[in-house]
């Protein structure tokens, strides 16, 4: 009787972070090693024995290594469906021996592309060779094994004993079409930016939707942090609002370079505020309303310490969110049961947003703060003396921090904290007089920013009549005039910033 085969895997990795490691433990469990190109090398300056797919073909690799496994004895090895009589046929007349396992990574085209690589660095990153093998593979899953992400490295070394089910290879194939579509996409969209395609996977089950009779689903971008990819430290799964909140927060305190805390209910900040670390920011955040923060999401851009973990347990609050914790602020906040602790990456997806709508989607960029208008020195004082050095602090948080509240948006500031919100209402009158109300006497000597412009003097009337003493908004009313004169009338200062951060949502 002829002896068993050895099992085979064929390496071909641009990515080579952890490969030396688990092509050692393929050898030590019966595996023959074939590799390509760069891997080969790596992998045998480490030692590893291993057969060349050079060897395998007897081709060497051609036009600058645009075409290595490209070739009959490796795709036949891979694709032959061992219960056809036939395909198992080609395999003995050809003398191809199958490949079991097959460890892929791409090429990086859309590291590439976003490095602002010349036109030629980024052709020469779209891979042929590897999505080929991918596609492959997964095609063939029922005699395949395709290990397309370093991520499934520990799960293919914890299978070696018991090998994978035919359910796990379908899973690992499923993996593979998912970042050969995405990968694909990326090429077309700089191909063709007119095209948009767009690709989400790993879609997790909520338990409903914005309402009990509405189903709902959460699907993430591959490679990406953000709120979709928060790893859930304690409490219950997160909801269909729990997302749309903490993403509001967690956008909100983004914004902003030094500590911040945004406090949201139902997607709309009720505090955001500075500080020397989170518990002081957010002390200052919970003093805007505290009324309103009972039930709410609170997202911290710096780590949340024991002192902010204390306050922050002394509220009934939904969601908190931040980028580290301390070990005791853990302690303290698992101590609550029903309090949802998120673990986030830093940074926001800046490509561009969409918005479903019946029959179609609407895509934009991202409303960023890079604009001229988006930094004191580039606004146009119009009434009034120049700002205090606080004051043009106040202004200018005011000003990062209005991008985060729905329009119309009104926000009263004071030490670098909102102390007044007025938001989503039908008109900006009504804002400025909610705000004001929110903010009570703390309005008199505070600063306030306006998201968009004032079409009447009366809004901005308001909040000079409350006291506040410098505003700043965009300008380009066809009233500017009669808003201006209102705010030189009464002495109070005036920026126009000639840029908008409206957000209609």
């Amino acid at each position: 009787m002829s002896p068993t085969p050895k099992k085979r895997a064929l390496f071909s990795v641009y990515d080579k972070s952890g490969a030396v490691e688990l092509a050692h433990t393929l050898i030590a469990n019966g595996y023959e090693i074939i590799a390509s190109g760069g891997t080969a090398k790596t992998l045998s300056n480490a030692g590893i024995a291993l057969t060349s797919v050079e060897a395998v073909t007897g081709s060497d690799e051609i036009l600058g290594g645009r075409v290595k496994t490209l070739h009959p004895l490796i795709h036949g090895a891979i694709l032959a469906d061992l219960s056809k009589a036939e395909h198992v046929a080609d395999l003995s007349a050809k003398k191809i021996q199958p490949i079991d396992l097959v460890i892929i990574n791409l090429y990086p085209f859309e590291k590439v592309l976003a490095s602002m690589a010349d036109h030629d660095e980024i052709i020469e990153n779209i891979d042929i060779g590897g999505s080929a093998l991918l596609r492959a593979s997964a095609k063939n899953y029922k005699y395949t094994t395709i290990i397309s992400s370093i991520n499934q490295y520990p799960d293919l070394i914890g299978s070696l004993d018991t090998g994978f089910s035919l359910e796990q290879r379908k899973s690992l194939a499923a993996a593979a079409f998912s970042l050969s579509t995405s990968y694909e996409s990326a090429i077309s969209r700089w191909f063709n930016p007119d095209q948009i395609s767009l690709h989400f996977s790993h879609p997790q089950p909520l338990r409903y939707g914005e309402n009990p009779h509405q189903s709902g689903a959460l699907y993430r971008k591959e490679s990406t942090g953000g709120i979709a990819n928060a790893q859930l430290l304690h409490g219950k799964e997160m909801s269909y609002n729990n997302y749309l909140d903490a993403d509001a927060a967690f956008r909100a305190a983004s914004e902003h370079s030094q500590s911040a805390v945004a406090i949201i209910k139902h997607a709309i900040p009720c505090g955001i505020a500075l500080g020397q670390d989170s518990a002081s920011a957010y002390q200052k955040a919970l003093a805007c309303d505290r009324l309103s923060a009972f039930g709410g999401v609170v997202a911290s851009n710096s780590i949340i310490t024991a002192a902010s973990a204390e306050a922050i347990s002394e509220v009934f609050t939904e969601v908190i969110i931040a980028p580290e914790y301390e070990p005791r602020a853990l302690e303290i906040l698992q101590a609550k049961p029903h309090i949802r602790i998120l673990k986030v990456t830093p940074g926001i997806d800046n490509s561009y947003e969409m918005r479903a709508i019946s029959g179609g989607l609407l895509i934009q960029d991202r409303d960023r703060l890079d604009q001229s208008g988006d930094q004191a020195a580039g606004w146009q004082l119009v009434a009034g003396d120049p700002a205090s050095d606080q004051q043009l602090k106040d202004l200018e948080f005011s000003w990062r921090a209005i991008r985060s509240i729905r329009s119309n948006a009104i926000l009263i500031a004071e030490d670098q904290a909102a102390i007044g919100i007025g938001a989503g209402q039908v008109n900006r009158l009504d804002s400025a007089m909610l705000a004001v109300k929110t903010a009570g006497k703390r309005a008199a000597g505070a600063v306030a920013a306006s998201d968009a412009f004032f079409p009447f003097a009366d809004g901005l009337e308001v909040l000079i009549n409350a006291g506040v003493s410098a505003i700043v908004q965009p300008g380009g009313s066809k009233r500017d005039d009669e808003v201006i004169a209102a705010a030189q009338a009464a002495k109070v200062t005036l920026y126009l910033t000639g840029i908008r951060h409206f957000s209609h949502q």
